[in-house]
């Protein structure tokens, strides 16, 4: 990496370009260090644009064990698409027995997401971060006005850097639309998610996620039972712990 890196100079610079220019930044700067989160929703338009620019691409998708058959089925199709791997990360098999001893498959229900991601996503993801120089996620400012409307396009990761190693991170699709990212979708002809067939926009673990009604907004279908503000799984913490 460039040393003389400028997040915050960078970021307004680039705040208005194309998502292939800031993944071109991306690329430029940490070259194969550089890995893409994958979620197996609309994340395929940002794994399409990486893969482009950089054949040998690094993929990774957290395997919370919760996931629809259909989100499974989408991994191997963009597995198979790209001729790419895609790392999954699976929880901590020490962790997660006892809780599901203890509380049960959906304990979230009555006391909050929080722990249950806590174990199904931050710990594989702090886990995988723990070795990454740089990642790029698909976040987009449309996707939830009360966590990520001020998303940028590269930032600090405060959430998952450490005092030894600054963990630095790309949002290359935050001023997409949905729209746009379907016009991308459909005019490439990708695959995408068979859920989004039946009314699932935001897609995540099956008990937490459902479809949504017309005219809602697509962050309704995720966590439903509690409060907007608060509807994150840890994996941006920053969007919130930046709005405290």
């Amino acid at each position: 990496m460039n040393q003389a890196f400028d997040v915050v100079g960078l970021a307004a610079t680039y705040a208005n370009k194309s998502a292939q220019d800031i993944l071109k930044l991306a690329f430029s700067q940490f070259g194969d260090d550089l890995w893409i989160s994958f979620s197996g929703a609309e994340d395929v338009v940002l794994v399409d644009m990486a893969w482009k620019l950089n054949k040998n691409v690094k993929v990774f998708s957290l395997d919370t064990g919760r996931l629809h058959p259909e989100t499974y089925r989408f991994i191997e199709q963009v597995r198979e698409f790209y001729k790419i791997d895609i790392e999954l990360i699976s929880p901590d098999q020490t962790k997660l027995e006892p809780f599901v001893k203890e509380k049960g498959l959906f304990s979230f229900y009555k006391d909050g997401h929080g722990e249950c991601c806590g174990i199904r996503k931050i710990e594989p993801l702090r886990r995988k971060l723990a070795g990454v120089s740089a990642w790029a996620t698909g976040q987009r400012r449309d996707q939830s006005p009360g966590t990520r409307s001020q998303v940028a396009v590269l930032e600090i990761d405060t959430a998952f850097s450490t005092p030894e190693r600054t963990l630095y991170k790309f949002n290359p699709l935050a001023q997409m639309s949905s729209e746009e990212i379907w016009g991308y979708i459909r005019m490439l002809e990708l695959p995408y998610n068979s859920l989004h067939e039946r009314g699932f926009i935001s897609i995540g673990c099956e008990p937490c996620t459902r479809p949504v009604l017309p005219n809602q907004h697509e962050r309704e279908g995720r966590w439903w039972w509690e409060e907007a503000t608060q509807k994150e799984c840890g994996l941006h913490a920053g969007n919130i712990i930046s709005k405290a």
